[in-house]
């Protein structure tokens, strides 16, 4: 079973991208989704965060604005929230790569945004990275309901450069200038990578290996 890594800085068109590879076929595992899924009622992150962050609860799930606000700018309270946080979807990670064994899958993809400051190219065959012009980036970010200039700063600091990540990427898409274009990138990938032989499953990928 191939990996691919799915990944791009904010505002970059990743996740439409992320629609694109599920068009073509390619089984999607969504980081962003799972994290949701942790933080509604229910969910297996809502009793271990509310307890490091009391007042963030809501009808028994995770209120991420009131979250968010608990965490900005405040990197000891960010890494606490992350070592709640990443356990938990590693291991979701690991049961979809299970669940795509499985089903005999031959190509499947992990939509990560931050796979290469996590090291998590490692765990994948190849890497594709969504990249977009700074100034497309910047509009559709503060397009987005309550996003603040010192907020999207504070993400891009937690964020590798653009540049950097091209530079690591086995595979550079652009986005923003012509879906058509996109979706023909992403096909010539899918393509090549169905003729490839998989390495990281499933002798490499573990738990442990695994970063969000």
């Amino acid at each position: 079973m191939v990996i691919l890594g799915l990944t791009g800085s904010i505002g970059m068109g990743k996740s439409t991208a992320g629609q694109m590879l599920q068009r073509l076929g390619v089984t999607l595992y969504d980081a962003d989704a799972a994290v949701h899924r942790l933080f509604v009622k229910g969910g297996a992150a809502v009793a271990p965060v509310g307890a490091v962050f009391p007042g963030v609860i809501t009808n028994g799930a995770v209120d991420r604005t009131k979250l968010g606000k608990e965490v900005f700018g405040d990197a000891p309270a960010l890494a606490r929230l992350e070592a709640i946080v990443h356990p938990l979807v590693r291991e979701a990670q690991l049961s979809f790569l299970r669940a795509g064994a499985r089903r005999n899958l031959t190509t499947v993809a992990l939509d990560i945004p931050l796979l290469f400051e996590t090291g998590g190219e490692r765990n994948c065959d190849a890497s594709i990275l969504i990249s977009a012009p700074r100034y497309l980036q910047e509009a559709r970010v503060m397009s987005r309901p309550g996003m603040t200039r010192a907020r999207f700063e504070d993400i891009l600091r937690r964020q590798m450069p653009d540049a950097e990540k091209r530079r690591r990427a086995d595979y550079v898409v652009l986005s923003g200038l012509d879906k058509g274009r996109t979706l023909r990138q992403l096909r010539v990938i899918v393509a090549a990578m169905s003729q490839a032989r998989g390495k990281n499953w499933p002798r490499r990928v573990t738990a442990r290996s695994m970063r969000r």
